[in-house]
């Protein structure tokens, strides 16, 4: 096949799916007021929680899978290009500072590299090729997780890599906002976010963007939960890296434990600004050291460190 041809499936193949329609509704925006134009982007918008809610099945099912990766040592790594690509570095960048993960446990593959996190980084997205080569260069194998975004759900380089990282033995999530996608063909698990058309044709950055963003929220939030990062509903494993979150971690020991401020403060200090370590010292009254053996021998679980 031709690469004329190729383009022009391309641009067929484009010209079918859901959002890159043009929603009659839609039609003159520019004529809008302000606030009429504002309100019509919030009524699109709130269309998305249903629309990922009826994906929910999915999405517990690749999450579960995901978790049970990473406990057994495996790493999570978020594939996309342009919009979704920077959504996934976004995302993998915060887990280090809210749930103290290693840099290296959870990062995103971009399309067109570190370039293309401030910009678009021109045809990328197309290369089949750099997909394949950017899973073998992170030697994704059996006990890791590759989750590939697309909104469009046909991205070369995203699908290529899926595929790669399939054929590798890792297990593969596709998510896109449309359906029967080659993505959800090349993905062992397949989440697909019915959207619709966006309020600018095409603009997958809008609704796409925001339901994949909540989809990520999820994937690496509850993933993190399963693996024992949260305590109730507090983000006892964060980095306390400035005075805000030191201020933070010292009402979460308060309110889990019961202390006042200046005993959550000397065990947050006592601890190396370690949440979990302080909390356990002032509910067994242990000191720092037999705290962290504690949550050691309960791998990190704060629930299980507390049972005597």
């Amino acid at each position: 096949m031709s690469e004329t041809t190729e383009r022009l499936e391309a641009r067929t193949h484009l010209a079918t799916l859901a959002t890159e329609q043009a929603d009659p509704r839609y039609a003159g925006i520019e004529t809008l007021s302000t606030l009429d134009l504002a309100r019509t982007m919030n009524d699109a918008d709130a269309s998305v929680p249903t629309a990922v809610a009826a994906v929910l099945p999915q999405v517990a099912a690749a999450i579960d899978a995901v978790a049970e990766r990473l406990a057994r040592g495996g790493r999570l790594r978020y594939v996309g290009a342009g919009t979704a690509g920077r959504m996934a570095v976004m995302d993998a960048a915060e887990c280090p500072p809210t749930f103290s993960t290693d840099p290296e446990l959870v990062k995103a593959i971009l399309a067109g590299g570190k370039a293309a996190e401030g910009g678009a980084v021109e045809g990328t997205e197309d290369d089949a090729a750099a997909g394949i080569a950017a899973i073998a260069a992170d030697g994704i194998g059996p006990d890791d997780a590759v989750v590939g975004l697309a909104a469009s759900g046909r991205t070369p380089f995203v699908v290529a890599a899926v595929k790669e990282a399939r054929r590798r033995g890792a297990l593969t999530v596709g998510l896109s906002c449309n359906t029967g996608t080659l993505l959800s063909e090349a993905a062992e698990h397949r989440i697909e976010v019915e959207v619709g058309p966006e309020v600018v044709a095409g603009s997958t950055r809008l609704k796409s963007g925001t339901a994949q963003k909540f989809v990520l929220n999820m994937i690496s939030t509850i993933s993190m939960v399963r693996l024992g990062k949260i305590y109730r509903n507090y983000m006892v494993d964060m980095r306390v890296a400035n005075s805000k979150l030191a201020a933070r971690a010292v009402r979460m020991i308060r309110e889990i434990t019961g202390a006042d401020a200046e005993e959550a403060e000397a065990a947050l200090t006592a601890s190396g600004n370690h949440v979990k370590t302080a909390v356990v010292m002032i509910e067994l009254g242990v000191d720092a050291t037999e705290a962290g053996k504690r949550l050691e021998q309960a791998e990190g679980r704060l629930a299980a460190a507390l049972q005597v």
